[in-house]
């Protein structure tokens, strides 16, 4: 019992770094994410996580789906799969 008195302070502090450094950012992640899909709006640019570059034509909340207008023609996308970091990108800079 005693070995594991010692080890007690060592094994916390490393529950408090994964913490704080795997879990927290992750859920910072997904609820960005999440805000990301939820704002999605007929006229924003877009890319996806494959790569396809478009326009946003229609949002259907029933599905979780996107029509999107490419070069190609109009494209029916699910809303997972459009990247929120490339798609950051491309919309406009706006000051504060």
């Amino acid at each position: 019992m005693e070995g594991f008195s010692g080890q007690l302070p060592f094994l916390l502090l490393m529950l408090v770094v994964f913490f704080f450094f795997i879990i927290l950012p992750q859920q910072r992640r997904q609820k960005k994410e999440k805000n990301f899909m939820t704002a999605l709006k007929k006229g924003d640019r877009i890319i996806t996580k494959s790569g396809l570059h478009g326009k946003i034509l229609e949002v259907n909340d029933k599905d979780n789906t996107c029509i999107i207008e490419t070069l190609a023609g109009k494209l029916k996308v699910e809303r997972s799969a459009i990247s929120l970091e490339l798609s950051a990108k491309l919309q406009p800079k706006t000051s504060k």
